[in-house]
């Protein structure tokens, strides 16, 4: 084995780890659009690490072993790669640091269209609910786009309003592909079918640009986000109702695919409405924040105890 292998070996983490920098990423954002700037800023730092990490695995394995590296890229939680980094992206753009937000919108604008298209030609009919990633990648970089448009001027908010239309195009595929009995069989992924809902609220909402569009389209965008938000809570309240039917204790890295969406939720809630006046869902978002915040103590608990247990010398997670 060459020592590139060696490193790829060593540094390749399974794709869906990912979904932890997704996770501890919009629990930053949540915690500053509630005001706790200090907690969201040390979470803003502990996911850019954990990024740093898993981007040099991602180019360490696509350098040591092509063939590792493409069977990955052809499964959907590859594009936690492409998500992670919009999150990370807006959150740095919230924090005035611009350049470096460009910086994430380039590198996943690069790697989107690559992934994508490996993905999309490996879907299986049956699918568990990594498969809405191919919207939540998509929306990620609507919502960083659109964050980024009063700055670069009306071409990049043209092209979030396309990402915006094209992420719903692929829900709707991902829909027709997932398969249902995950909500009470799934080992954490599953919840991704209704983050990919607020992602998408999300990106309705930033799109909400004053003077940016005619009136019927910008009335079509407030309907679509209200419309997005409602059904993404619909999802929320049913796997919360399939968690209780069938509980699933215990630590799996897809765990924080669960805990991702739970944030996600609570920040479409808290951007909608600060984008649309609706009072009451800033309440609910930051109810819904809490319980995010809450999932991932849990969650990093789980990882925690498996990474401390004297066991047997192991890799990654499964």
């Amino acid at each position: 084995m060459t020592g590139g292998a060696r490193r790829a070996r060593w540094a390749a983490p399974p794709p869906a780890a990912g979904a932890a920098v997704l996770a501890t990423g919009i629990l930053s954002v949540g915690l500053r659009l509630t005001g706790f700037e200090a907690v969201s800023v040390v979470a803003l730092c502990l996911a850019t690490a954990v990024w740093l990490l898993l981007a040099y695995a991602f180019v360490s394995l696509l350098l040591g072993d092509r063939r590792r590296w493409a069977v990955s890229a052809g499964s959907p939680p590859a594009l936690t790669a492409v998500a992670a980094s919009t999150v990370l992206g807006a959150r740095f753009e919230l924090l005035g640091a611009t350049p470096v937000a460009v910086a994430f919108l380039v590198v996943a604008a690069v790697v989107w269209p690559v992934l994508l298209v490996a993905v999309l030609r490996h879907l299986p009919r049956r699918a568990p609910g990594a498969v809405f990633l191919v919207c939540v990648a998509t929306q990620g970089l609507a919502v960083l786009s659109a964050l980024l448009a009063p700055r670069a001027g009306g071409w990049l908010a043209r092209v979030a309003l396309a990402l915006f239309l094209l992420g719903l195009v692929l829900y709707a595929d991902a829909l027709a592909r997932f398969d249902v009995r995950q909500v009470v069989t799934g080992a954490g992924d599953h919840w991704i079918a209704g983050g990919a809902l607020a992602v998408s609220a999300l990106a309705g909402s930033k799109l909400l640009l004053p003077g940016e569009w005619p009136g019927g389209v910008a009335a079509a965008l407030r309907t679509a986000t209200f419309v997005l938000v409602a059904l993404d809570l619909a999802w929320y309240a049913a796997l919360w109702c399939g968690e209780l039917v069938r509980p699933r204790p215990g630590y799996d890295v897809l765990r924080w695919a669960t805990v991702f969406p739970l944030g996600m939720t609570a920040v479409a809630a808290l951007s909608v409405s600060a984008a649309t006046g609706v009072e009451w869902l800033g309440t609910l978002g930051r109810v819904l924040l809490g319980i995010a915040v809450v999932a991932w103590l849990a969650t990093a608990y789980g990882l925690a105890r498996r990474a401390l247990r004297p066991a047997r010398r192991r890799g990654w997670p499964p």
